[in-house]
């Protein structure tokens, strides 16, 4: 879509129909408690994941992948010298990345870690309202705070993603998954506008397709990415919600 235009239902539709063709690599420095199911939720709407955050082969795996998603859950001291490194290699190319700074509302050392990444400028950082509201705006990166409703960007001229389900905070996973699936647009899409709302658009859309299949929160994470897998562009114009606060 041209640069600044306004995202819709059919650019997710188009985007994600991209992803599908064009089959982008994701690096993903992911907390382990999640790696299965943020891999699988990549692998069905089209990319190729890889999860290794070895000091020896993190340069190698994140040279090789189109766009870097890093999630500071499960952190220490080795994690953070891979992501470093990751991080160094993919800016050196001119890729994108995304940050997900989990619980850095817990932890001091682990906020501090946050605001050294985002200087070195990620494409997009997305978090939940506590840790937005300590991550701030100042430096580079598109904001995304993510919750009932998802908001991209802030102020006049906000895109917000109506959809999604009240399960999918009750699946450990589901946001750090929406990470992956974020990444894998970005790889395609250069607008990352454009990129996130149609990712949170294609999520949101899959996991209110998935509730009503589900009897609860064990059976509605397998149905989550079953819609993934099948959702395609009659569902995304049917039932995206993709807002915008005029300028």
């Amino acid at each position: 879509m041209p640069m600044g235009a306004y995202p819709t239902p059919q650019t997710a539709a188009d985007v994600l129909a991209r992803v599908r063709r064009l089959r982008p690599r994701v690096h993903c420095l992911m907390n382990t408690v999640v790696q299965k199911f943020t891999a699988d939720g990549i692998t069905v709407v089209g990319g190729i994941p890889s999860m290794t955050s070895s000091l020896e082969e993190i340069a190698a795996f994140a040279g090789k992948a189109d766009a870097l998603t890093v999630n500071l859950g499960t952190l220490d001291a080795e994690r953070r010298r891979a992501i470093l490194r990751a991080v160094a290699v993919v800016n050196e190319a001119g890729k994108p990345w995304i940050l997900d700074p989990v619980h850095c509302d817990y932890s001091p050392q682990r906020l501090a870690f946050a605001h050294e990444l985002i200087a070195l400028g990620p494409t997009i950082v997305r978090g939940n309202a506590a840790e937005m509201a300590l991550i701030g705006t100042d430096g580079p990166g598109l904001r995304i705070q993510t919750g009932a409703v998802d908001r991209i960007g802030s102020g006049r001229g906000a895109v917000r993603i109506e959809n999604g389900h009240r399960w999918m905070a009750e699946v450990t996973g589901t946001g750090c998954l929406t990470g992956g699936v974020i990444a894998a647009f970005l790889a395609v899409e250069p607008d990352a506008v454009a990129a996130a709302a149609s990712a949170l658009a294609v999520t949101g859309v899959a996991a209110e397709l998935a509730a009503p299949l589900s009897r609860g929160p064990g059976s509605f994470g397998i149905a989550f990415l079953d819609a993934l897998s099948a959702i395609g562009e009659r569902e995304l114009l049917s039932h995206a919600r993709i807002e915008h606060d005029q300028d």
